[in-house]
């Protein structure tokens, strides 16, 4: 396993993530864009550095960029000459993959690069905001092509789950990017609807009064600053826009069934009755899903089993893994990693 770890960027995620590993053991280095999280960070043992070609020359076995994506570019161009890819494997915590697998590769680190994507975060920023704990129960997935190198890819994936305590799902770029557009990135833009349907409306005062717990949850997100989200949501555009014409036409054809149910004819009504079914399947693995997290004695229900990797056919192996489910939680030794069962839709 690796033991340094450097880190581009100290706000709510790479401040989190370098407190996390900082307080499990590992040599933490960072550098953040301006100092001001520096006294802080240091009194939780990260070692803070001067300068983002100074990081690199410390050569981390790990190089992980927390930095805007917006950044990137820059960032790379500063690190191309600096780091020494033989002993640094670079990974990212970045929400788009595809994006920043590209500008790697222009910057020539491909050959060192694994992606990442952490599922923790909430609508703070800052170091301020940073908490260890963001990371617990946390899902990453690694993101990996045909020319991942193995030791790479392990690199990373230890550090994560025997390092951090967490688990992961591995996939392609453009897999991540989907599914991540669906569960992330479409949703804020419709949060941010949401308020802004509010904040148009003459009776604002008095919804605002009448919220409760159904409108904090489905507009929770769009409270994070604006142009963070704004952000996260161009650099993943061609996904979201197909998603977002798909949720306004099923929206659509909502109202017009609602406005064409009198009563009398069917078919609105049983339009209607589909609407509020078509997602029973993701009702029943919700509820799947939280009966296998009750213990028994302190030990999980959810059916943890043992994977041998073979090293001719990794990557399509742990592909076809997390698509039936599957995470992994540790890893015994360099080919043998425990994977957990989790219900599927």
């Amino acid at each position: 396993m690796v033991t340094s770890i450097g880190i581009v960027g100290l706000g709510l995620i790479g401040g989190s993530l370098a407190r996390r590993a900082a307080a499990r053991g590992y040599e933490v280095l960072a550098w953040n864009h301006t100092p001001r999280p520096y006294e802080t960070a240091r009194r939780d043992g990260i070692q803070c550095v001067e300068t983002l070609e100074g990081l690199a020359q410390a050569r981390p076995e790990l190089l992980i960029l927390c930095n805007p994506l917006k950044a990137m570019p820059s960032i790379l161009a500063r690190l191309a000459p600096a780091i020494d890819p033989d002993v640094t494997t670079l990974s990212d915590v970045g929400s788009v993959k595809g994006m920043v697998r590209e500008q790697v590769s222009q910057a020539g680190l491909g050959g060192c690069y694994v992606g990442a994507h952490p599922m923790a975060g909430n609508e703070h920023s800052g170091f301020e905001a940073s908490d260890p704990a963001l990371y617990d129960g946390a899902l990453w997935a690694i993101t990996v092509d045909a020319d991942t190198e193995y030791r790479r890819f392990a690199d990373v994936a230890r550090f994560i789950t025997n390092g951090l305590g967490n688990e992961l799902i591995v996939l392609d770029d453009a897999t991540h990017d989907r599914a991540a557009a669906l569960i992330s990135h479409m949703p804020h833009a419709v949060a941010t609807a949401m308020i802004n349907e509010l904040c148009a409306s003459p009776e604002r005062n008095i919804a605002a009064a009448l919220a409760a717990g159904s409108w904090r949850d489905m507009t929770r997100v769009a409270l994070t600053d604006p142009n963070r989200t704004r952000a996260m949501i161009d650099e993943d555009r061609t996904n979201v826009e197909v998603l977002l014409r798909s949720m306004a036409a099923r929206l659509l054809a909502f109202a017009d069934d609602l406005q064409h149910d009198d009563g009398v004819h069917g078919d609105a009504e049983a339009a209607i009755a589909e609407f509020f079914s078509a997602g029973q399947s993701f009702r029943d693995f919700k509820a799947q899903t939280a009966r296998g997290k009750q213990t028994v004695q302190g030990e999980s229900q959810l059916h943890e089993t043992t994977l041998d990797i073979d090293p001719a056919r990794w990557q399509s192996e742990l592909l076809e893994s997390a698509k039936q489910g599957e995470r992994i939680t540790r890893f015994l030794d360099d080919r043998r990693v425990t994977i957990r069962r989790q219900p599927i839709i």
